[in-house]
Protein backbone atom coordinates (compact mmCIF):
# COMPACT_ATOMS: atom_id res chain seq x y z
CA UNK A 1 0.00 0.00 0.00
CA UNK A 2 1.42 3.69 -1.11
CA UNK A 3 0.62 6.65 0.73
CA UNK A 4 1.35 10.34 0.51
CA UNK A 5 4.68 11.19 0.73
CA UNK A 6 4.16 14.92 1.87
CA UNK A 7 6.79 16.28 4.17
CA UNK A 8 5.94 17.79 7.55
CA UNK A 9 8.17 20.95 8.33
CA UNK A 10 8.89 22.35 11.87
CA UNK A 11 6.50 25.48 10.55
CA UNK A 12 3.53 23.13 10.96
CA UNK A 13 4.24 22.01 14.46
CA UNK A 14 3.59 23.76 17.24
CA UNK A 15 5.77 25.56 19.75
CA UNK A 16 6.90 23.47 22.44
CA UNK A 17 9.24 25.58 24.46
CA UNK A 18 8.10 24.83 28.13
CA UNK A 19 6.23 21.91 27.00
CA UNK A 20 7.55 18.38 28.57
CA UNK A 21 7.74 14.92 26.36
CA UNK A 22 8.45 11.53 26.60
CA UNK A 23 9.13 9.32 23.70
CA UNK A 24 9.57 5.43 24.34
CA UNK A 25 12.29 3.82 22.42
CA UNK A 26 13.87 6.45 21.25
CA UNK A 27 17.60 6.10 20.87
CA UNK A 28 16.74 4.46 17.61
CA UNK A 29 14.76 4.92 14.27
CA UNK A 30 11.60 6.79 14.59
CA UNK A 31 11.74 7.36 18.08
CA UNK A 32 15.00 9.07 17.55
CA UNK A 33 13.36 10.96 14.88
CA UNK A 34 10.44 12.11 16.89
CA UNK A 35 12.76 13.23 19.38
CA UNK A 36 14.40 15.31 16.98
CA UNK A 37 11.37 17.25 15.75
CA UNK A 38 10.13 17.83 19.24
CA UNK A 39 13.48 19.00 20.85
CA UNK A 40 14.00 21.81 17.20
CA UNK A 41 10.14 22.77 18.96
CA UNK A 42 11.91 23.61 22.06
CA UNK A 43 10.88 20.49 24.44
CA UNK A 44 12.08 19.31 26.81
CA UNK A 45 12.29 15.81 25.81
CA UNK A 46 12.59 12.03 27.84
CA UNK A 47 14.20 9.07 25.58
CA UNK A 48 12.51 6.32 27.19
CA UNK A 49 15.45 3.86 26.85
CA UNK A 50 16.47 0.64 29.12
CA UNK A 51 20.52 0.71 27.67
CA UNK A 52 21.89 3.81 29.35
CA UNK A 53 25.12 3.79 27.15
CA UNK A 54 22.94 4.19 23.81
CA UNK A 55 20.67 6.57 24.99
CA UNK A 56 23.15 8.88 26.04
CA UNK A 57 25.19 8.43 22.75
CA UNK A 58 21.61 8.96 20.68
CA UNK A 59 21.02 12.26 22.93
CA UNK A 60 24.66 13.72 22.37
CA UNK A 61 23.88 13.12 18.05
CA UNK A 62 20.81 14.61 18.29
CA UNK A 63 22.22 17.81 20.44
CA UNK A 64 25.00 18.04 17.82
CA UNK A 65 22.61 18.05 15.58
CA UNK A 66 20.51 21.22 16.98
CA UNK A 67 23.35 23.01 17.81
CA UNK A 68 24.90 22.36 14.13
CA UNK A 69 22.00 23.80 12.38
CA UNK A 70 21.77 26.96 14.70
CA UNK A 71 18.78 25.69 16.51
CA UNK A 72 19.40 27.42 20.00
CA UNK A 73 15.90 26.95 21.18
CA UNK A 74 16.99 25.82 24.77
CA UNK A 75 15.80 22.42 24.24
CA UNK A 76 16.98 19.54 26.03
CA UNK A 77 16.77 15.59 26.09
CA UNK A 78 16.95 13.39 28.82
CA UNK A 79 17.37 10.03 29.57
CA UNK A 80 14.60 8.28 31.17
CA UNK A 81 15.51 4.35 32.34
CA UNK A 82 12.71 2.53 30.46
CA UNK A 83 12.50 -1.61 30.31
CA UNK A 84 9.35 -2.31 28.74
CA UNK A 85 9.82 -6.08 28.85
CA UNK A 86 8.71 -5.63 32.96
CA UNK A 87 5.62 -4.30 33.56
CA UNK A 88 6.69 -3.47 37.02
CA UNK A 89 9.56 -1.49 36.40
CA UNK A 90 7.89 0.52 33.97
CA UNK A 91 5.52 1.22 36.85
CA UNK A 92 8.03 2.31 38.88
CA UNK A 93 9.81 4.60 36.61
CA UNK A 94 6.72 6.35 35.71
CA UNK A 95 6.41 6.86 39.36
CA UNK A 96 9.78 8.52 39.60
CA UNK A 97 8.95 10.55 36.28
CA UNK A 98 5.94 12.48 38.17
CA UNK A 99 7.74 12.63 41.40
CA UNK A 100 10.68 15.39 39.22
CA UNK A 101 8.40 16.56 36.25
CA UNK A 102 5.20 19.14 37.65
CA UNK A 103 3.43 18.63 33.84
CA UNK A 104 3.50 15.90 31.06
CA UNK A 105 2.36 17.80 27.75
CA UNK A 106 3.00 14.61 25.06
CA UNK A 107 3.50 10.73 25.25
CA UNK A 108 4.70 8.68 22.30
CA UNK A 109 4.68 5.16 22.85
CA UNK A 110 6.72 4.41 20.08
CA UNK A 111 9.37 1.42 21.12
CA UNK A 112 8.44 -1.84 19.82
CA UNK A 113 9.16 -5.53 19.96
CA UNK A 114 10.23 -6.48 16.45
CA UNK A 115 8.22 -8.39 13.71
CA UNK A 116 10.23 -11.54 13.75
CA UNK A 117 9.97 -14.51 16.36
CA UNK A 118 9.79 -16.47 17.67
CA UNK A 119 8.03 -15.03 20.65
CA UNK A 120 7.93 -16.84 24.07
CA UNK A 121 5.97 -16.42 27.33
CA UNK A 122 7.61 -14.57 30.27
CA UNK A 123 8.01 -15.31 34.13
CA UNK A 124 4.56 -14.20 34.16
CA UNK A 125 3.12 -16.20 31.58
CA UNK A 126 2.72 -13.15 29.32
CA UNK A 127 3.34 -13.51 25.14
CA UNK A 128 6.80 -11.37 25.24
CA UNK A 129 5.82 -9.34 22.28
CA UNK A 130 2.32 -8.20 23.96
CA UNK A 131 4.15 -7.14 26.90
CA UNK A 132 6.69 -4.54 25.67
CA UNK A 133 4.33 -3.38 22.58
CA UNK A 134 0.97 -3.53 24.49
CA UNK A 135 1.00 -3.91 28.41
CA UNK A 136 4.14 -1.69 29.77
CA UNK A 137 2.95 0.86 27.24
CA UNK A 138 -0.72 0.53 28.96
CA UNK A 139 0.96 1.07 32.05
CA UNK A 140 3.38 3.68 31.34
CA UNK A 141 0.08 5.62 30.13
CA UNK A 142 -1.85 4.75 32.95
CA UNK A 143 -0.17 5.29 35.50
CA UNK A 144 0.89 9.18 33.96
CA UNK A 145 -2.72 10.10 32.99
CA UNK A 146 -2.88 12.04 36.38
CA UNK A 147 -0.30 14.04 35.31
CA UNK A 148 -1.31 14.28 31.72
CA UNK A 149 -4.98 14.99 33.09
CA UNK A 150 -3.46 17.40 35.00
CA UNK A 151 -1.75 19.11 32.38
CA UNK A 152 -4.92 19.97 30.53
CA UNK A 153 -6.31 22.20 32.85
CA UNK A 154 -3.56 24.29 32.65
CA UNK A 155 -3.43 27.56 30.36
CA UNK A 156 -3.02 26.90 26.47
CA UNK A 157 -2.53 23.08 27.21
CA UNK A 158 -2.47 20.76 24.24
CA UNK A 159 -1.55 17.29 25.84
CA UNK A 160 -1.68 14.74 23.06
CA UNK A 161 -0.99 10.27 23.61
CA UNK A 162 0.19 8.80 20.65
CA UNK A 163 0.48 5.22 20.28
CA UNK A 164 3.02 4.07 17.11
CA UNK A 165 1.41 1.15 15.71
CA UNK A 166 1.49 -0.52 12.41
CA UNK A 167 -0.62 -1.31 8.60
CA UNK A 168 0.11 -4.73 10.50
CA UNK A 169 -2.92 -5.01 12.84
CA UNK A 170 -4.73 -5.26 9.81
CA UNK A 171 -3.44 -9.40 9.27
CA UNK A 172 -4.88 -9.97 13.16
CA UNK A 173 -7.73 -11.84 12.79
CA UNK A 174 -8.80 -11.31 16.78
CA UNK A 175 -12.21 -12.14 17.57
CA UNK A 176 -11.69 -11.51 21.47
CA UNK A 177 -9.54 -9.97 24.16
CA UNK A 178 -12.06 -11.39 26.92
CA UNK A 179 -9.56 -13.54 28.44
CA UNK A 180 -5.50 -13.74 29.03
CA UNK A 181 -4.92 -16.65 26.53
CA UNK A 182 -6.19 -14.05 23.78
CA UNK A 183 -3.65 -11.50 25.06
CA UNK A 184 -0.89 -13.99 24.15
CA UNK A 185 -2.72 -15.52 20.89
CA UNK A 186 -0.35 -16.58 18.27
CA UNK A 187 -0.34 -17.28 14.29
CA UNK A 188 1.94 -19.87 14.26
CA UNK A 189 5.83 -20.35 13.21
CA UNK A 190 6.03 -18.82 9.86
CA UNK A 191 6.99 -15.83 8.14
CA UNK A 192 3.33 -14.73 7.96
CA UNK A 193 2.62 -16.41 11.12
CA UNK A 194 4.92 -13.83 13.41
CA UNK A 195 3.58 -11.01 11.06
CA UNK A 196 0.24 -11.99 12.03
CA UNK A 197 1.31 -12.10 15.50
CA UNK A 198 3.21 -8.76 15.34
CA UNK A 199 0.47 -7.26 13.76
CA UNK A 200 -2.01 -8.38 17.21
CA UNK A 201 -0.10 -6.40 19.26
CA UNK A 202 -0.43 -3.26 17.00
CA UNK A 203 -3.93 -4.01 17.14
CA UNK A 204 -3.75 -3.91 20.69
CA UNK A 205 -2.48 -0.20 20.24
CA UNK A 206 -5.05 0.82 18.50
CA UNK A 207 -7.86 -0.66 20.61
CA UNK A 208 -6.17 0.95 23.56
CA UNK A 209 -6.02 4.42 22.33
CA UNK A 210 -9.66 4.05 21.15
CA UNK A 211 -11.05 3.04 24.94
CA UNK A 212 -9.00 5.69 26.05
CA UNK A 213 -9.98 8.23 24.28
CA UNK A 214 -13.81 7.27 25.11
CA UNK A 215 -13.24 7.54 28.56
CA UNK A 216 -11.01 10.38 28.57
CA UNK A 217 -14.41 12.07 26.95
CA UNK A 218 -16.61 10.72 29.56
CA UNK A 219 -14.30 12.71 32.31
CA UNK A 220 -14.54 15.88 30.06
CA UNK A 221 -10.56 15.63 29.66
CA UNK A 222 -9.07 17.77 26.76
CA UNK A 223 -6.55 14.82 25.97
CA UNK A 224 -6.41 13.81 21.97
CA UNK A 225 -5.58 10.20 21.62
CA UNK A 226 -4.08 9.15 18.25
CA UNK A 227 -2.62 5.92 16.62
CA UNK A 228 -0.64 6.30 14.11
CA UNK A 229 1.12 3.95 11.31
CA UNK A 230 4.53 5.50 10.33
CA UNK A 231 4.77 3.57 6.96
CA UNK A 232 7.68 1.10 5.39
CA UNK A 233 10.90 2.45 8.13
CA UNK A 234 13.78 0.48 7.42
CA UNK A 235 14.06 0.38 10.95
CA UNK A 236 16.51 -1.97 13.03
CA UNK A 237 13.17 -4.30 13.27
CA UNK A 238 12.44 -3.70 9.56
CA UNK A 239 16.00 -4.78 8.94
CA UNK A 240 15.93 -7.90 10.90
CA UNK A 241 12.25 -9.05 9.32
CA UNK A 242 13.54 -8.66 5.95
CA UNK A 243 16.72 -10.90 7.08
CA UNK A 244 14.57 -13.75 8.44
CA UNK A 245 12.75 -14.05 4.79
CA UNK A 246 15.04 -16.54 3.08
CA UNK A 247 16.09 -14.99 0.06
CA UNK A 248 13.15 -12.86 -1.24
CA UNK A 249 13.90 -10.71 2.16
CA UNK A 250 17.16 -9.94 1.44
CA UNK A 251 16.66 -9.25 -2.33
CA UNK A 252 13.83 -6.92 -1.38
CA UNK A 253 15.65 -5.14 1.28
CA UNK A 254 19.11 -4.57 -0.72
CA UNK A 255 17.46 -3.89 -4.28
CA UNK A 256 13.65 -2.62 -3.42
CA UNK A 257 14.39 -1.48 -0.45
CA UNK A 258 15.11 2.66 -1.18
CA UNK A 259 11.93 2.52 -2.85
CA UNK A 260 9.48 0.92 -0.84
CA UNK A 261 10.81 2.20 2.57
CA UNK A 262 11.68 5.69 3.80
CA UNK A 263 14.23 6.99 6.19
CA UNK A 264 13.86 7.72 10.12
CA UNK A 265 12.73 11.00 9.80
CA UNK A 266 10.50 10.53 7.12
CA UNK A 267 8.59 7.65 9.23
CA UNK A 268 8.56 10.27 12.15
CA UNK A 269 6.80 12.61 10.37
CA UNK A 270 3.54 11.39 11.29
CA UNK A 271 4.21 10.97 14.92
CA UNK A 272 5.49 14.35 15.19
CA UNK A 273 2.08 15.74 13.75
CA UNK A 274 0.10 13.52 15.73
CA UNK A 275 2.31 14.81 19.12
CA UNK A 276 2.40 18.43 17.74
CA UNK A 277 0.36 19.44 14.91
CA UNK A 278 -0.95 22.76 14.28
CA UNK A 279 -3.63 21.57 12.66
CA UNK A 280 -4.92 18.93 15.73
CA UNK A 281 -4.54 22.02 17.89
CA UNK A 282 -6.70 24.28 15.53
CA UNK A 283 -9.34 21.64 15.46
CA UNK A 284 -9.69 21.54 19.07
CA UNK A 285 -11.00 25.24 18.96
CA UNK A 286 -13.12 24.95 16.73
CA UNK A 287 -16.95 25.77 17.25
CA UNK A 288 -18.32 22.64 15.20
CA UNK A 289 -18.02 19.47 17.43
CA UNK A 290 -17.42 16.83 14.47
CA UNK A 291 -14.35 19.47 13.29
CA UNK A 292 -13.33 19.82 17.31
CA UNK A 293 -13.58 15.97 17.20
CA UNK A 294 -11.94 15.29 14.21
CA UNK A 295 -8.27 13.59 15.43
CA UNK A 296 -10.11 12.42 18.98
CA UNK A 297 -9.01 8.62 18.96
CA UNK A 298 -8.01 8.82 15.35
CA UNK A 299 -6.17 6.97 13.15
CA UNK A 300 -3.34 8.64 10.66
CA UNK A 301 -1.09 7.23 7.85
CA UNK A 302 1.94 8.62 6.34
CA UNK A 303 1.88 11.22 6.08
CA UNK A 304 -0.67 13.07 8.80
CA UNK A 305 -3.78 11.35 6.99
CA UNK A 306 -6.49 10.66 8.50
CA UNK A 307 -7.34 6.85 8.00
CA UNK A 308 -9.60 4.15 9.32
CA UNK A 309 -8.34 0.77 11.18
CA UNK A 310 -9.50 -2.76 10.41
CA UNK A 311 -12.82 -3.42 11.01
CA UNK A 312 -11.60 -5.00 14.72
CA UNK A 313 -9.89 -1.86 15.59
CA UNK A 314 -13.05 -0.05 15.43
CA UNK A 315 -15.15 -2.73 17.64
CA UNK A 316 -15.97 -1.03 21.00
CA UNK A 317 -17.19 -4.60 22.43
CA UNK A 318 -12.91 -5.43 22.04
CA UNK A 319 -11.98 -2.27 22.93
CA UNK A 320 -13.51 -2.48 25.70
CA UNK A 321 -12.42 -6.12 26.47
CA UNK A 322 -8.86 -5.33 26.01
CA UNK A 323 -8.75 -2.97 28.64
CA UNK A 324 -10.74 -4.82 30.59
CA UNK A 325 -7.96 -8.17 30.50
CA UNK A 326 -5.20 -5.92 30.82
CA UNK A 327 -6.32 -4.22 33.90
CA UNK A 328 -7.28 -8.09 35.54
CA UNK A 329 -3.94 -8.73 34.29
CA UNK A 330 -1.87 -6.29 36.01
CA UNK A 331 -3.97 -6.79 39.13
CA UNK A 332 -3.03 -10.44 39.71
CA UNK A 333 0.78 -8.89 38.74
CA UNK A 334 0.25 -6.60 41.45
CA UNK A 335 0.29 -3.47 39.72
CA UNK A 336 -2.40 -1.26 40.15
CA UNK A 337 -3.18 2.70 39.79
CA UNK A 338 -4.99 5.51 41.02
Amino acid sequence: MFFSRKVITEDELVDLHGKVAIVTGGNTGIGYATIEFLARKGARVYMGSRNQGRAQKAIEEIEAKLQKSGNDNQASIHWLQLDLSDPRSVKEAATEFIAKEERLDILVNNASHSSFGPYKLNQDGLLDIMVVNHISHFVLTETLLPLLRHTATLEDSDVRIVNVSSTAHTHATTESFAARENLNKQFGDSVTGYLATYGHSKLANILHIKNLQTRLNAQTSPITCLAVHPGAVMTVGASGFLNSVPFFGWLLKVFFGPLFFTSWTQGAMTSAFAAAGKEVAETRKSKDEVERRKYEGGYLVPVANISEPSTYAKDERLQRELYETTMEVLTEMGIAFK
